[in-house]
């Protein structure tokens, strides 16, 4: 039998959903931003995209990072977060329909599963501000 002390606290879901945002993000964009060449050339999309996306994915691992790190994460923040993930989910599917790109069928697997984790960890952010 567990026993827990009156002292003890759940991790909400919300703030774990947030660490895990946080930790793949930050992960997901120093391997874009360093590994830019091998990527492209994996994906057959352009390098420079691959590289910004790293690049322009620090400052918000940052964002995502200091929600986390909140005893209660801002409610306007999480909002904005969840706006962003959605927005970067739909614009990578957008982006394999556009002609600006012509990965490969690796590539378009790659964009594709990105975005729908990134749209999941939309859905599990939404759940996870409702519940708190």
């Amino acid at each position: 039998m567990t026993t827990t002390t009156p002292t003890a606290r759940r991790t909400s879901l919300l703030t774990r959903v947030l660490r895990a945002d946080a930790l793949l993000t930050g992960g997901f964009a120093l391997l874009l931003a360093v590994a830019a060449t091998p990527l492209a050339g994996l994906f057959a999309l352009p390098e420079p995209l691959v590289r910004w996306a790293g690049i322009g994915l620090l400052p918000f691992t940052a964002f995502v990072a200091y929600l986390a790190t909140r005893p209660v994460p801002s409610r306007g923040g999480v909002r904005t977060l969840i706006a962003c993930n959605a927005l970067w989910t739909v614009a990578s599917v957008v982006l394999l329909f556009t002609g600006w790109v012509d990965p490969n069928p690796l590539g378009v697997a790659f964009v594709v599963a990105q975005a729908l984790l990134v749209g999941l960890f939309a859905e599990l952010q939404y759940v996870g501000l409702r519940r708190a």
